[in-house]
């Protein structure tokens, strides 16, 4: 290999070109013509590939490889070969994590306080990154990386995320990828995904019924591209970045993967959670004298739950073990694909189980549809309701969520879940590091506190890479985290990662030299309604983790002034990486006015034409809690028009305007649970017809329902009426279409393959609040008022 740039050369990114001095000759013919060979940009010699596998809410005490009840073989093979940490943390939720990972930096540091869909004005949550801190992938990229990622990105700001970008934060635009394939966004449908290659929206290719499943698309995609990355730039590392949408709700297994555990949890969570408890001290993953906390009055326990209830809560279990089996499955196919090409060794792998604690978000009963829970309308899944739908749980009809009991009891053995940063049950992921030419012990175990935003710093000192004082002409400040390659081959030495802040939701806590303050704040499944305390009435816990590993034993009453001394560092740190000023609420910042976000549309007014599609929901008018109307100006050919004007959703929430059998209807599905339907009383005409849907909103609070009326060129030809509406949100993955509609369909009158509008659509508008009140506009007037109004 030959001779790579100094050290301080690469500490300026992109690398500064710098000719060397020589002769200069007239006639390239002259014998004294010469130029060294241009050399590819490659790491420093010695430098190994890297995968980073994170997987999406997982607990510490879910995976086998820590002691849990869901086979990870290849999990454990990892660890037999490498090395097992037991006190890795992650910030308690998805997009904070994994900005956290990605540069570096504390989340509060890169903009993520929160997810982007609930960012606000203030620095530490507006999920924007600054141009400071540059991400892992730019850096390995400017050094002469190969990179690509595929799976999950929800690092992108909502009013980013539409087709028209911008693209900076987007994995392949400005995130340091040079390939990406996989999803914009908290969760996606694993059995029909809105996917990105690079930043043009591409259809899976296969359906569920042919065997599609999105885990199985992701490595096939990252073994070809290890394959074909090795076949031609053999001499090249790369930096493969492998984030499943597993095992975020859905959770979406093929049956056979589920009925593998038929019956395992039939005796509930707390009786998993003492089996868990006993395997974890058996294997050493955790100390001989750890306690297991008490469970909590807010979880329910097992023997007083519904009996009708507990088929289906221990279904729910078998379909999520079954989901982590598959994931961790599919993982284990890009591990034998660098085995086959004899990069195995020279690869530093980090895998990380779980981006945060288990997920709580689905109710003590669980859910068939988690979006119910989402919109405050988890009552409409009754027991019966779920009774009926247990077979179904965990196949394309469900969009299911298992019960705060079992992400609890996969949290073994730490008190709380995701979401809940003060506590380890929100932040301790078992995490495997796996890199045999630079690890020297097979099957060990480390211990020392390590955080999500030292993986960054560790990629660079294994590669022998400096961190950046410069990229793009940018200054960079410091990485926040500390590589933990000291502690790769030096099983017993100190912990350098020594102090760190967590706060996530108004949940908060500090580490320092072993001793944890915590407080929790808000409860993670409490997501409408609830009384919160105020901040300064959160009663502080304090624990010594020199002695008590689980958070187990309260001393806050013996020693009150390490408390104070705590609690006064957290907030030094606070402010030090703008976690201030804590924002705990939740349903406020869902509202781009009250948060001070951006919003794509301005105004009460919104104009689409055909072909427009994966709109996400941020990028169109909201039309939730209000009146609204939707008129189109369409060309009917003769013999009817079939098939969709627009869409919004799909199967699991949604509305939409479209024709069957040439008749206008209008779909709202609620929750996948209810569908209500208006229908004209005659077909469209045939030629030049304007179509118009109002819907006049009950009124009263959010969540009502309303009257609605269908319009043929000004004339009522129908009416209906809708129940009750989804007040908060319809889908984190399906979008809004015009003249089709993608992913999942929001009535069954067609499917996504028939549902391309026959004839020709001009444009779609749609109106708030009454916004228009004339039934019926010349389509030159409407067009001429609607572009006045963009």
């Amino acid at each position: 290999m030959t001779s790579s740039p100094d050290r301080h050369a690469r500490s300026m990114l992109p690398i500064p070109d710098r000719p060397a001095p020589g002769l200069t000759t007239y006639d390239a013919k002259d014998p004294d013509t010469a130029y060294p060979p241009i050399e590819p940009l490659l790491p420093p010699k010695g430098a190994p590939n890297v995968l980073v596998v994170l997987i999406d809410d997982v607990g510490f005490g879910a995976s086998s490889a820590f002691g849990g009840p869901c086979h990870t073989p290849n999990a454990e093979r990892l660890a037999a070969g490498g090395l097992r940490y037991n006190r890795f943390h992650t910030t308690a939720l998805c997009a904070p994590t994994r900005q956290a990972l990605l540069t570096g930096r504390n989340h509060h540091s890169v903009g993520m306080g929160s997810i982007t869909e609930t960012a606000t004005s203030a620095p530490g949550q507006n999920s924007l990154r600054p141009n400071t801190k540059a991400p892992l992938a730019t850096t390995l990229k400017l050094n002469g990386y190969s990179t690509a990622q595929f799976g999950k990105c929800h690092e992108v700001p909502v009013w980013q995320t539409s087709p028209m970008g911008p693209f900076d934060a987007w994995p392949s635009g400005g995130g340091g990828f040079e390939t990406f394939y996989g999803f914009i966004g908290g969760e996606n449908n694993q059995w029909d995904p809105a996917l990105y290659e690079g930043t043009t929206p591409v259809e899976p290719p296969a359906t569920p019924e042919e065997g599609y499943h999105l885990t199985e698309d992701l490595a096939d995609h990252a073994v070809n591209w290890v394959r074909q990355q090795k076949a031609l730039m053999p001499d090249k590392p790369f930096f493969v970045y492998f984030a499943p949408g597993a095992t975020h709700a859905p959770h979406h297994v093929p049956k056979e993967w589920a009925d593998k555990y038929a019956g395992m949890f039939d005796d509930g969570w707390d009786a998993q959670r003492e089996r868990t408890f006993a395997k974890q001290k058996e294997l050493g993953i955790i100390p001989a004298e750890a306690e297991l906390p008490a469970r909590h009055d807010e979880i329910t326990a097992w023997e007083d739950m519904p009996d009708e209830m507990k088929p289906v809560l221990a279904r729910e279990m078998e379909v999520y073990a079954g989901f982590l089996e598959h994931t961790d499955h599919h993982v284990g196919r890009i591990i034998d694909a660098l085995e086959d090409l004899e990069v195995l060794d020279d690869t530093l792998i980090y895998y990380i189980i779980g981006d945060n604690g288990a997920s709580a978000e689905g109710t003590m009963n669980g859910a068939f549809n988690e979006m119910a829970n989402f919109n405050g309308m988890a009552d409409l899944e009754t027991p019966e309701f779920m009774l009926s739908k247990m077979e179904e749980f965990g196949s394309p009809s469900s969009y299911n969520h298992y019960s705060v009991g079992w992400a609890w009891a996969m949290n073994t053995p730490f008190q709380w879940t995701k979401q809940v940063a003060s506590h380890w049950g929100g932040t301790r992921n078992g995490t495997i590091v796996h890199w045999p030419t630079g690890i020297e012990e097979k099957g060990g175990l480390r211990s020392q506190f390590a955080h999500v935003i030292d993986v960054a710093p560790t990629v660079l000192e294994a590669a022998g890479l400096p961190e950046p004082t410069m990229v793009n002409g940018v200054m960079q400040s410091p990485m926040e985290g500390t590589s933990m390659l000291y502690s790769f081959n030096e099983a017993e030495s100190p912990e350098r990662h020594d102090l760190q802040y967590f706060e996530m939701c108004g949940n908060r806590g500090i580490y320092h030299k072993g001793w944890s303050a915590v407080t929790k704040h808000r409860t993670p499944w409490v997501m409408v309604g609830g009384e919160l305390v105020a901040l300064d009435d959160d009663v502080w816990e304090l624990y010594d983790g020199s002695v008590d590993y689980s958070q187990a034993r309260d001393l806050a009453a013996d020693d009150p002034e390490r408390l104070a001394k705590l609690q006064r560092l957290w907030l030094i740190e606070a402010t030090k990486y703008n976690v201030l000023p804590i924002d705990d609420r939740l349903i406020e910042r869902g509202n781009p006015d009250i948060a001070g976000r951006p919003t794509l549309i301005q105004g009460n007014t919104q104009l689409l034409f055909a072909g427009m599609g994966r709109l996400s929901e941020n990028s169109v008018v909201s039309i939730k809690n209000k009146s609204f109307s939707v008129t189109a100006n369409l060309d009917v050919p003769e013999g009817g028009a079939e098939g969709v004007i627009i869409a919004q959703g799909g199967r699991f929430g949604g509305w939409g305007m479209h024709v069957k059998n040439g008749v206008l209807r209008f779909s709202y599905n609620l929750l996948g649970i209810q569908e209500f339907t208006a229908v004209a009383d005659s077909p469209i005409p045939s030629g030049a017809q304007q179509v118009r849907m109002e819907f006049k909103y009950d009124g009263g609070g959010i969540g009502k329902g309303g009257e609605v009326t269908l319009y043929y060129d000004g004339t009522s030809v129908g009416t209906g009426r809708v129940d009750g509406t989804q007040a908060i949100v319809f889908s984190a993955d399906e979008t809004t279409d015009i003249g089709y509609e993608s992913g999942t369909t929001v009535t069954a009158d067609y499917t996504a393959a028939t549902s391309k509008f026959t004839g020709k659509i001009h444009w779609v508008q749609i109106d708030l609040e009454g916004d228009d009140h004339d039934h019926f506009i010349s389509p030159e007037e409407r067009f001429r008022i609607a572009m006045a109004r963009q």
